[in-house]
């Protein structure tokens, strides 16, 4: 009697197909399920005002017919836009600015120097991270009216400029870097500063441009601070204006849709600029984080 055939073991190679076409599927799927929102709010603003919710069931939801930009003229004619986005990039860019140095400047000091105290600084640090803006909103807010700094760039950019998650991502950075560039430098007798300058920045480009994605991200879109502060529409950034344009008469949806066109577009544009050395700085921060 003949024993039975087993059959032939699967190969990797025949494998390799079948994960690969569900890994792209997979991936086809999770973009869709991103970029589906961001292309109905585009085709809404080109759309006129009774057809953006009439549509929203059909393949028409994110194809416009007849194409227009009257709803953007609109946002310009009933509410002073402008000012609105200007504030907006001066807050979040002097943020992100200010932070590039105040925070890149922390991380390498708790990377390269040794000082008493450094650890439990450094734990403090880490235990900011984890703590939420809204747990010291109302502190805070108390804080800056004794200042007499409500309704002011100062009240909605002073706070922010220190960040704990940018000084951490600054200091797993900086702790990966070989020390033999900084040692170099200082064989010149170049001093700290200037080491830093001319040595460590150039060579962290990625955790440059990590941090100052990921702070644009959030000060871009941040709310709940700047409601507090701010009372009239001189310093009332992006985020506060589209809620508050949401509540003008009449109710239009087109309108909507372009100021948050408007509102996401320099967002897209800042992460598509510098994409590709945000995700090196966060696999490196991961790597030696």
């Amino acid at each position: 009697m003949r024993p039975a055939r087993t059959p032939p073991p699967v190969t990797v190679r025949r494998r390799r197909p079948v994960i690969a076409a569900l890994n792209y599927a997979l991936l086809v799927i999770a973009a869709a399920a991103f970029v589906s929102p961001i292309a109905f709010m585009v085709a809404g603003s080109l759309k006129p005002d009774e057809r953006v919710l009439a549509e929203a069931g059909s393949w028409q939801a994110v194809w416009p017919r007849e194409a227009s930009l009257q709803n953007y003229r609109d946002v310009f004619d009933r509410v002073p836009f402008g000012r609105y986005f200007l504030n907006s990039v001066v807050i979040t860019g002097t943020i992100v600015l200010g932070g590039l140095v105040v925070n890149s400047l922390a991380g390498y000091a708790f990377a390269r120097l040794r000082w008493r105290g450094r650890d439990a600084l450094l734990g403090v640090v880490l235990a900011l991270m984890v703590l939420p803006l809204q747990s010291i909103a109302v502190p805070l807010f108390y804080e800056v009216t004794i200042l007499g700094w409500r309704d002011t760039y100062t009240a909605q950019i002073l706070p922010f400029v220190a960040n704990a998650s940018a000084v951490y991502l600054f200091y797993s950075f900086f702790l990966g870097l070989p020390r033999e560039l900084e040692e170099a430098a200082w064989t010149d007798r170049a001093g700290m500063l200037r080491t830093f300058l001319e040595v460590v920045v150039p060579n962290a480009k990625p955790a440059f441009a990590t941090v100052a994605v990921v702070l644009f991200l959030f000060f871009w879109g941040l709310f709940l601070w700047p409601l507090l502060v701010t009372i009239g529409p001189e310093v009332r950034p992006l985020p506060v204006a589209i809620a508050h344009f949401q509540t003008l008469p009449p109710l239009k949806w087109g309108d909507i849709m372009a100021f948050g066109v408007m509102m996401v577009t320099p967002v897209l544009v800042l992460f598509l600029v510098f994409q590709r050395w945000f995700v090196q700085g966060v696999a490196a921060s991961g790597r030696k984080g």
